[in-house]
């Protein structure tokens, strides 16, 4: 029984799209990559002969002759979180937009891996990185290596980096003076770190807002209270199940809210009649329970979206001023806020 050899696939050339489009092949590669002008209607053709046979762009072939990459690399916390989540998502499409490719890169909340992430992506060759940083290392190591790095939701290099960021301290403030003005004093804090400068500027501006209406605050009541919805939950537990309990939650993150719901159903508090929750960043079952988690809501996949127009700029001009722009917030109130019990 005789074994047919398997033909080689032969994949089309730019010769040969060009060839098809009626252009030459210089038109024909400016139409495909973006870089250089084509018109319009040149452009669509040549894409729409490159489709239909079956051509597609070598981006690793390409960058080595340029010696520059198309890609660039996102490094983000933890995937299982919504936030970062739409934050990569609102990244991915900007790329799109703009022709490049993403090389992502999770920690799943482990932030010792943080600088072996980075060495895997500069080896992958990016042009730049996004990441949500969890140590100062990380833009050490890239502004030494000389790769351009936007670091996005939190900062730890104000001098040197540039940063997509929401005023979160301003946000805080806020959300905590709407909790004074509908009547409670006891009012916790759930926060889960106060190192990155997101927990931090929540923190103060959660202080800050006491300190603006001259109302005492209890510095108990400000609760670290871990990194998922379980340790979340027993934290509000504990401190839902005080004598003195407080009569308002101010959650800082979504799963931190998640956390202080659950523990209040199991406690049997009704919200918000036994007690008012306020939360940070916006998750879909916040719309689903009834009634619904009034919270702060900042748009991750606008972030994403503006940290990579940023990094872009960044390439573009390594040596312009370094900016940080500051994306705006909103309270979404859905009855989770009332007056505290009687």
């Amino acid at each position: 029984m005789s074994e047919q050899r398997r033909q080689p696939v032969v994949r089309p050339t730019i010769r040969e799209v060009a060839s098809a489009a009626g252009v030459s092949r210089s038109t024909a590669s400016r139409a495909l990559s973006g870089n250089g002008y084509a018109a319009p209607e040149v452009r669509e053709r040549v894409q729409a002969v490159a489709k239909e046979i079956g051509y597609v762009v070598d981006v690793t072939a390409r960058s080595l002759k340029q010696r520059t990459s198309r890609s660039v690399g996102l490094l983000v916390s933890d995937l299982r979180n919504v936030f970062y989540a739409e934050l990569a998502s609102g990244i991915g499409e900007e790329a799109r937009a703009h022709g490049r490719t993403v090389v992502l890169v999770d920690l799943r909340g482990d932030e010792k891996d943080e600088l072996a992430a980075a060495e895997t992506l500069v080896g992958s060759r990016v042009s730049g990185v996004i990441a949500t940083p969890v140590t100062a290392q990380l833009s050490e190591y890239l502004g030494r290596i000389g790769v351009p790095l936007i670091e996005v939701d939190r900062r730890f290099d104000a001098e040197a980096t540039d940063a997509v960021v929401v005023d979160n301290r301003a946000a805080a403030r806020d959300t905590t003076t709407r909790l004074l003005k509908a009547g409670h004093q006891r009012i916790a804090l759930l926060i889960d770190e106060t190192e990155w400068t997101t927990g931090e500027e929540r923190q103060r501006g959660y202080i800050d807002a006491f300190e603006a209406r001259k109302v005492r605050l209890d510095e108990s009541l400000i609760v670290q209270a871990g990194w998922d919805a379980d340790e979340a939950k027993d934290a509000a537990l504990r401190i839902l199940s005080r004598p003195d309990r407080p009569t308002a939650v101010f959650a800082a993150n979504n799963v931190l809210a998640e956390g202080s719901w659950r523990a209040a159903s199991e406690l049997g508090l009704r919200i918000p009649e036994d007690v008012s929750i306020a939360g940070f960043d916006e998750a879909p079952w916040m719309s689903m329970v009834h009634p619904g988690v009034s919270t702060r809501v900042q748009d991750p996949g606008a972030l994403g979206a503006a940290a990579l127009r940023a990094l872009l700029e960044r390439i573009e001009s390594p040596d312009a001023p370094v900016r940080t722009i500051v994306m705006p917030t909103v309270f979404v109130d859905r009855g989770s806020i009332a007056a505290p019990p009687g």
